[in-house]
């Protein structure tokens, strides 16, 4: 009995350590804002750890993975245009041999909705790579959604 407790504290130490470990630089939020009656606005915002940038959505090839937000298809509203972003910082980054463009501390991409219906719920994927000047952790892919009323 005393060894099951034992293993099953050391299991839990190591699972702490283990999750400790798992960097998150990055954090996402959303939100929207009707423009009029029937338009609105969706605002994705990306804040990263000290240190830490993604990449622009129009990142060249032969570089890291640049962000892509795309939107799910859905009845109650059509995308206008594309998902805009702020100018980005550029520089040569030596882990990729290219000129790339990131944004570090916040970033906020745009993208105008026309409304079928008087609420929706947009939803998607945002896909992103996140790099310091020390590392780059694997690209990563989440799902969001956004209430627009």
């Amino acid at each position: 009995m005393k060894s099951i407790a034992l293993l099953s504290m050391l299991c839990s130490l190591i699972w702490s350590s283990v999750d400790a470990q798992i960097l998150k630089p990055v954090k996402w939020s959303y939100a929207a804002k009707k423009t009029s009656a029937t338009e609105a606005t969706i605002f994705i915002k990306a804040t990263m750890e000290k240190g830490w940038h993604i990449y622009s959505l129009d990142t060249p090839e032969g570089g890291p993975v640049g962000t892509s937000i795309t939107f799910t298809p859905d009845h109650s509203y059509q995308l206008t245009g594309t998902v805009q972003q702020p100018k980005p910082a550029s520089k040569l980054e030596k882990q990729f041999g290219v000129e790339v463009k990131y944004f570090e501390n916040t970033v906020i991409f745009q993208q105008k909705i026309k409304l079928q219906e008087v609420q929706a719920t947009a939803k998607g994927e945002i896909s992103f790579m996140v790099c310091s000047d020390q590392q780059c952790l694997p690209p990563s892919m989440i799902a969001f959604n956004v209430d627009i009323k």
